[in-house]
């Protein structure tokens, strides 16, 4: 079997895979003995000495207190299973986001054990990283994560180091629509990528400030579209990327709703897991 010749469970027509990104309460910051200021901001301050930014540590704070209850409701009220790629820091945080997942129908990815890049590590950090960030989700949620999302960066031997600390999945990649299965440098086994999707991330509405949730839901829905229409044909994956700070602000969480609502209009859309669709793919395409 070819890796386009499989369907999705039930003949979907598209595997619509909503991201949840909790990030915050572990990003960088000086206050907690970081050498740098956190440099993704909404209103872009980037400072250029480590001088403690109190202004954006309650940007993100506001994803726990606020926005959180408001994407939660929207997944619950339209029946939408996803993935929360959370860093393990942010969940021991945030008590609450934590007890929602646990025993839920959504997974938890696991998003580094804090916010912050890794590639700079060397590889027994980068191990020692890998470990603890899947060490702490166990503990907090209850399951051990089979997937890995790094905050942008990673190293050649990431890859390698999910492997051998039993991961399924990786999804630092935007090179397709369908999963695939990845080369792993150092090591005779490919593993399951499952590309992600910046394009369609919320985070727009931060690093382009001009561009509005109007303007990211018409380019949701437009890539839906596409994907959905091409998915007669051949497997793909849509990922809706989103982070509590950003889509869970009053003038953008409206957005994401009518996301759901035209998507609810759609037959044969499955709202899957990551690691669903790493392992229905695994099931139907042998690796080679």
């Amino acid at each position: 079997m070819t890796q386009a010749s499989y369907k999705w469970p039930n003949d979907a027509r598209l595997a619509l895979s909503v991201v949840v990104n909790v990030e915050e309460l572990s990003e960088y910051n000086v206050g907690q003995g970081d050498r740098i200021t956190e440099p993704v901001d909404e209103l872009h301050v980037t400072l250029s000495k480590p001088v403690r930014n109190y202004g954006n540590e309650s940007n993100y704070r506001y994803g726990i207190n606020e926005g959180h209850a408001r994407v939660a409701a929207l997944l619950d009220r339209y029946g939408v299973t996803g993935t929360y790629t959370a860093a393990a820091v942010s969940l021991e945080r945030a008590p609450e986001v934590a007890a929602y997942l646990r025993g839920s129908r959504h997974e938890v990815c696991s998003h580094g054990h804090r916010w912050i890049h890794q590639f700079r590590f060397d590889e027994a950090q980068e191990r020692q990283f890998i470990r603890d960030a899947a060490d702490s989700i166990e503990k907090t949620v209850g399951v051990r994560p089979a997937g890995w999302l790094s905050r942008y960066l990673h190293t050649g031997a990431t890859r390698r180091l999910l492997q051998e600390e039993g991961f399924l999945y990786h999804m630092d990649d935007y090179s397709a629509d369908a999963p695939f299965w990845g080369e792993v440098e150092g090591s005779d086994r490919p593993m399951v990528v499952v590309p992600y999707q910046l394009d369609t991330n919320d985070m727009k509405m931060w690093v382009a400030p001009s561009y509005l949730p109007k303007d990211w839901l018409d380019y949701a829905i437009d890539s839906f579209d596409t994907l959905y229409a091409e998915g007669a044909h051949a497997p793909k994956v849509m990922s809706l990327g989103l982070h509590l700070r950003i889509i869970g602000r009053p003038g953008r969480i409206g957005a994401f709703e009518k996301f759901l609502q035209y998507v609810a209009r759609k037959p044969g859309t499955w709202y899957a897991t990551r690691r669903q669709i790493a392992e229905h793919f695994a099931a139907q395409v042998p690796a080679p």
